[in-house]
């Protein structure tokens, strides 16, 4: 029973880690990438010896199956909380009624910029987002005004 519970804290621990691992050699610095490889695959070494123990081959791939459910979905988890909302700024022209779309902007407590350009009727709306909801809602409101717009992302 004891052999059990380690291939199974093992596999949790070794699924957390190389899925931590691969996150941040895509993000990382090359000396932190570099860091969480060594740690992973050392760890892994380990693993490796334990998938040879003594316990029924379907036990282990329900095991393994079972650990990298649950460590990837903590990772991403994590991930997820860590993440900084970024600003984004969404641009586009009017060709419909601007001051229903100054209304509905302003219950929404989104900043904007209105910029007219030479033809009387058409303005170009800068639109300012600090929370990914925010931009969803100027997406829906867009299309609702059949407006075409692009998005951009701050770089921190």
């Amino acid at each position: 029973m004891n052999l059990l519970y380690v291939f199974i804290i093992l596999n949790v621990v070794n699924v957390i880690i190389q899925t931590a691992k691969s996150l941040i050699t895509l993000k990382g610095s090359p000396i932190v990438a570099a860091l969480s490889n060594a740690v992973a695959y050392g760890l892994y070494t380990v693993v490796l010896v334990y998938m040879n123990c003594d316990l029924p081959l379907w036990q282990k791939s329900i095991i393994v199956a079972i650990c990298n459910l649950i460590g990837v979905y903590i990772v991403k988890f994590i991930e997820e909380k860590a993440k900084k909302d970024k600003l984004w700024k969404i641009e586009l022209t009017s060709n419909f009624d601007d001051k229903e779309f100054d209304k509905l902007l302003k219950e929404r407590e989104l900043p904007y910029t209105k910029i007219p350009t030479y033809k009387q009727d058409i303005f170009i709306y800068n639109i300012f987002c600090r929370k990914k909801e925010d931009t969803d809602e100027v997406r829906k409101l867009a299309k609702q005004f059949k407006s075409k717009y692009f998005v951009i992302e701050s770089k921190d």
